[in-house]
């Protein structure tokens, strides 16, 4: 079975139409492979997950409200990172821990 047609007219047409396709998917294929290394180059670019973070409160005058282990999902946009020794003193002056990632228990300061 022969789906292309006999007349070397309208071959010639489909041979135009398949090449102007193929043009098509070539640029589509390129600004693909542009997307997919932008956003490898913008993974690369992040900086590593802290260990630790404290956020803070609504306003810089009120205290941080809760330490958070570095990526958990309920740490709010003001959480920053922290170094160890920071979120121990925190959660011993009384900051609370999370109850979703515990950091208490993380760093093995439980009440």
């Amino acid at each position: 079975m022969n789906d292309l047609p006999p007349d070397l007219p309208r071959l010639r047409t489909l041979e135009t139409w398949l090449a102007l396709q193929l043009h098509h998917v070539r640029h589509a294929i390129t600004a693909a492979e542009r997307r997919e290394q932008e956003r490898q180059q913008a993974a690369e670019a992040q900086p590593p997950t802290p260990d630790w973070m404290l956020e803070s409160g609504l306003s810089q005058q009120t205290p941080p409200v809760y330490v958070h282990v570095g990526g958990c999902h309920m740490a709010g946009k003001r959480a920053k990172g922290v170094p160890r020794d920071v979120a121990v003193r925190a959660l011993t002056e009384g900051i609370d821990a999370c109850p979703h990632c515990r950091p208490d228990s993380e760093l093995g300061i439980l009440d």
